[in-house]
């Protein structure tokens, strides 16, 4: 529901969700009000008379169903704004509709809920061995999610520390004494959603950490844009015909690709655009924001495009956009560079060496850049280069 803003999710909840719930839950207190003892053991099928247990159960069944496919495209969702925010690998996204920009299949993702909710069943063998699991689950979400929504409150709502850390204070006034109540079942199942929630924690922090520690050591050496303008000045390379873009994350200097092309080619293309992929805090960016263009003299070109985090990048359809903007490019003419780091693992501080082989291993194992921003293949060159970490 989150893809259709905030309208449809008020709706559903004060229109539809809300009073279902009221009902649902008064209703079963009133049974056990009534009936005490008989029902105890399942006051939900409680609510309808015998002759409607099986429609019941059907009801019950479709609303797992549902809930269950909520889940999983809530963790497809989850992945790709992670992977945007920097936090994962590049994964192969899959959008299944081309109106609905939420729509999308994640196979990585599915495949490791796939093989764990196989495991859970084998292991638990019953909803009843999983409660406490699920019991812990729940309270930790919820008591996760209250903190977050004081950071929320405060940076993105400009609330005060006190009325936000009074309404979130309020809110967790209900939710730690239920996390208190769950903590004694961590030795009997509440362990596996901490273990689980343990081994993502570390591979978002040890990619962002990771990413971190690799910029850092691709950066020692970089030449910045004015000087690279100067050389070129003087030396007066070679330019043929054509366009290269060069992938860069670092605004303001020449990307490693771009240096290497020049030390072992000696020319340049007649336009050279350094393009960065900015991430915004938004879900989507309107088109006419999409990308920015700025001209640094000699050819140069400093393309910015902009996207949000629910949504996938495009980049020869963000040079296509900035024809508007002054850069006139033949797209026919037009050559990607990319780099490609061989990761090698050392002594140096930073990260402990068992994150060090976590992280060499997610690169390994990313979807290749070329796929990720859908360059066309056979206009993509790749440059290689080994770093230290």
């Amino acid at each position: 529901m989150g893809h259709f803003g905030r309208r449809p999710i008020r709706l559903a909840w004060y229109v539809v969700v809300f009073p279902c719930l009221l009902l649902n839950y008064f209703g079963q207190g009133a049974a056990l009000l009534q009936d005490g003892e008989a029902v105890v053991a399942n006051p939900f099928y409680a609510l309808a008379p015998p002759t409607l247990l099986y429609p019941v159960v059907v009801v019950s069944t479709v609303a797992a169903i549902i809930a269950s496919q909520a889940l999983i495209s809530g963790s497809f969702s989850l992945a790709q704004q992670a992977m945007q925010l920097g936090f994962s690998p590049r994964l192969h996204i899959i959008h299944t509709s081309s109106e609905a920009r939420g729509q999308i299949y994640v196979p990585e993702v599915n495949g490791i809920l796939f093989i764990v909710c196989c495991t859970l069943a084998l292991t638990f063998r019953s909803s009843t061995n999983l409660a406490a699991a699920y019991g812990l689950a729940v309270t930790g979400t919820m008591t996760a999610t209250s903190v977050l929504m004081y950071a929320v409150a405060r940076r993105s709502w400009g609330w005060s520390a006190a009325k936000a850390g009074l309404v979130v204070g309020l809110l967790l006034c209900f939710d730690l004494p239920f996390l208190a109540a769950n903590v004694s079942k961590l030795a009997h199942g509440g362990w596996v959603p901490v273990l689980i929630g343990g081994a993502v924690l570390i591979v978002l922090a040890t990619w962002k950490r990771g990413r971190v520690l690799l910029a850092s050591q691709m950066s020692r050496g970089m030449v910045s844009v004015e000087q690279f303008l100067a050389t070129l000045r003087v030396g007066r390379p070679v330019r043929v015909q054509g366009t290269a873009v060069f992938m860069t994350s670092t605004r303001g200097v020449v990307p490693p690709a771009l240096l290497h092309h020049f030390k072992h080619n000696k020319v340049l293309q007649e336009q050279v655009i350094l393009l960065s992929v900015v991430t915004e805090n938004v879900p989507q960016v309107q088109p006419e924001e999409r990308a920015s263009v700025e001209v640094l003299g000699g050819g140069f070109f400093s393309v910015v495009a902009h996207y949000g985090f629910m949504e996938t990048p495009n980049v020869p359809r963000a040079i296509k956009q900035c024809r508007d903007k002054g850069l006139h490019v033949r797209m026919s003419e037009v050559s990607y560079y990319l780099g490609r780091e061989t990761l090698l693992t050392g002594q140096q501080g930073g990260m402990a060496g068992w994150r060090k082989s976590i992280f060499v291993f997610l690169s390994r194992n990313a979807r290749p850049a070329t796929a990720f921003f859908a360059l066309p293949p056979d206009r993509v060159v790749e440059l290689g280069m080994q770093v230290q970490l």
